[in-house]
């Protein structure tokens, strides 16, 4: 075995011992397993906030972004700071209602909201159906991180066994306390490697970062501006967009299980405060993704670069701590939408009242949804990877429904808030798969969500003229969610 793959396996291993160290307690139900009980403090929403970010695509997407769309790859950098500076200001009621109502997933609280189970059980499908092949792309860029290193697929295929092995036993054993656990290893690994990459790689090849974009400015000026083509800045501002709303409103439902385990409101809006600096620390990978502009030929496969680069500048054992940073911002996502996934199944699908039957689906589909995903990976790393394209545009539909049901008294009812949400995924799947070029460069989530705002504007204005005032149910409902 080489070095690198010592330390990948190695590495492996290390985050699944974290994970299992992470329990404290056995789960006596599902809300200690998913939720931690409700008790964690500042530092531990810390790394599962901010830390979510940081997967696959920080090491596989974001250089190789810069390396073939310049600065077009920036739009990734405004939009979760933005996000959190809209829930610096909804976080508190959010807690407050999870709190009180007994929320453990988004379904919960679409479902609680709206008095509508339909639209619980309809979110919560909509949210594995759209979420599952980003777990998916968590498994297959563990593989492939391993194989570009090692150039061995062999080697890449066991990685991805033995990692999704250990993620199911240690996110079975522990819950959302081993996904903290392995949380502070993986930020803080990652940050270290990236700072060491931001300085070896242009000082490497350029002489330094400002020597590094002098050149880029000579050789490739278009790289330096958001020009005509795929990326152009109507795909950048609209993408931007999309991406803001699903962050600020907690589209994607894997976000809900960190936001629930709050010890306190003020815990979630102490993080919300420092959080959007730390996402600065994006700029480093894309960094890195401007010096290979220098270095490697156009048409080189962009999600290797940085690893590729990597083994140009560093030692051996050096490459390896980068390989395993890279695995770990693999592993702990993947741990992370495990549980939101189970919980949504558990919860808002089976429907089961017995809690310890409850607790048994929640397991049973953590080990079915990573091992569908692992063979996928595997035979079919295709397979889903169109539906990846909708993980973003398809759960910002969401969005409506969530924002209005913060309000205490909601202007629009469960069937109105359907039918846009019908719409607007419609919009997007018809603008993702059969009219492509339709609506130009514009994120079709965005398009979606017009379609989806305005039918629900519509079906509420139809449904006041149908309805006499005092028959529509404004009230709060009063069950409560164990």
């Amino acid at each position: 075995m080489t070095t690198i793959l010592v330390m990948t396996f190695t590495g492996i291993a290390l985050i699944g011992v974290l994970g299992f160290v992470g329990r404290r307690r056995p789960a006596a139900d599902l809300s200690e397993w998913a939720v931690g009980g409700r008790r964690f403090g500042a530092l531990s929403m810390w790394f599962l906030q901010a830390g979510e970010v940081f997967t696959t695509f920080t090491f596989l997407g974001m250089a190789g972004l810069a390396f073939s769309g310049g600065v077009a790859a920036l739009y990734a950098l405004p939009y979760v700071p933005i996000g959190y500076m809209v829930l610096f200001f909804l976080a508190k009621r959010l807690w407050s209602l999870g709190k009180e109502r007994g929320y453990l997933t988004q379904g919960d609280y679409l479902e609680d909201r709206y008095d509508s189970k339909l639209l619980g059980t309809v979110a919560a499908v909509l949210g594995v159906v759209f979420v599952l092949p980003y777990l998916q792309l968590q498994i297959t860029g563990l593989g492939l991180i391993v194989q570009l290193v090692t150039g061995d697929s062999a080697s890449g295929t066991l990685s991805m066994i033995i990692g999704c092995a250990l993620v199911v036993a240690f996110v079975l054993w522990a819950g959302l306390h081993g996904v903290a656990m392995t949380s502070y290893f993986k930020d803080i690994v990652m940050l270290v490697v990236l700072a060491v990459l931001l300085i070896a790689i242009p000082a490497h090849f350029s002489g330094g970062v400002t020597a590094m974009f002098h050149r880029i400015d000579a050789l490739h000026p278009e790289m330096l501006t958001i020009h005509a083509g795929p990326s152009d800045q109507v795909w950048f501002t609209t993408s931007m967009l999309v991406s803001m709303v699903g962050v600020g409103l907690m589209c994607l439902p894997h976000a809900w299980p960190a936001v629930m385990s709050a010890r306190d409101p003020k815990v979630l809006r102490r993080n919300y405060t420092w959080m959007p600096l730390y996402e600065l620390c994006l700029l480093m990978p894309i960094i890195v993704g401007f010096a290979a502009v220098l270095v490697l030929k156009p048409g080189t496969p962009a999600n290797g670069i940085l690893l590729t680069l990597s083994k140009q500048v560093l030692p051996t054992w050096a490459t390896g701590l980068v390989v395993v940073a890279a695995i770990a911002t693999a592993m702990v996502p993947a741990a992370g939408i495990l549980i939101g996934i189970s919980s949504l199944v558990a919860r808002n699908i089976a429907r089961v009242r017995d809690e310890r039957k409850q607790f048994w689906i929640n397991h049973g589909t953590v080990v079915a949804a990573c091992g569908l995903s692992l063979l996928l990976a595997i035979y079919r790393p295709d397979l889903l990877a169109n539906l990846l394209l909708l993980t973003y545009s398809g759960t910002v539909q969401l969005a409506p429904a969530i924002a209005l049901g913060f309000l205490a008294r909601r202007p629009v009812g469960k069937v109105a808030v359907l039918a846009g949400l019908f719409v607007g995924e419609l919009v997007v799947v018809w603008l993702t798969f059969w009219q492509k070029g339709l609506a130009g460069n514009v994120n079709a989530g965005l398009v979606g969500l017009a379609a989806n705002i305005a039918v629900l504007a519509l079906a509420t204005a139809a449904e006041r003229l149908t309805t006499r005032p005092s028959a529509q149910d404004t009230s709060e409902p009063m069950e409560v969610r164990a």
